[in-house]
């Protein structure tokens, strides 16, 4: 994914989505997509700290359709609770990336080197190749993944971007998802 030049208007839009963590919710949400033809560039899904909520992170694609029938939509939807948009400037992204990469002995320590200087963390080794986990943004992740076409990507794997707001520093504490409910 390339990110949009600085100023111009981001061609996707991440969304924040907290819902009830009950069976067929992340069917409805993605039903909903299908049903109006929105397109999702990336969806992550997982429970929150308190086991009665989850958070869905959607990458929207607002070429397809206006954000804010995104949102309407989505509003519609009995098991959403909360909806935002988080704006690259006042979130903290990241996702994570899993590839395995061909790296016989002769390219082994440079793709070793690599993976170091990114941060990443090698969680399988074979004859003839290594798997790599690394987390970051998106955009760090896209790098990596551009370094490491050259030695042969033999399968890969990426969630998808999930995200918080940052904290605003000179507040209150954030509400809790307690406060919300």
């Amino acid at each position: 994914m390339t990110t949009p030049a600085h100023g111009s208007a981001p061609r996707h839009h991440l969304l924040s989505v907290l819902v009830e963590n009950k069976a067929g919710v992340l069917a409805r949400v993605a039903g909903l997509f299908s049903r109006r033809g929105f397109n999702i560039f990336s969806l992550a899904v997982a429970p929150t700290h308190d086991e009665r909520f989850s958070r869905i992170s959607i990458v929207v694609d607002v070429e397809s359709s206006p954000l804010e029938q995104v949102v309407a939509q989505l509003d519609k939807l009995i098991n959403v609770v909360d909806i935002g948009e988080l704006h690259p400037d006042a979130a903290r992204e990241a996702e994570l990336l899993l590839v395995t990469v061909s790296a016989d002995a002769g390219a082994r320590a440079q793709v070793i080197q690599l993976v170091g200087v990114y941060g990443g963390r090698i969680v399988d080794v074979g004859h003839d190749g290594l798997t790599v986990m690394l987390a970051g943004t998106p955009e760090v992740l896209d790098d990596f993944e551009e370094l490491m076409a050259p030695y042969g990507i033999v399968g890969l794997q990426r969630t998808g971007r999930i995200a918080l707001p940052k904290l605003d520093r000179g507040a209150s504490a954030p509400a809790r998802i307690a406060d919300i409910a």
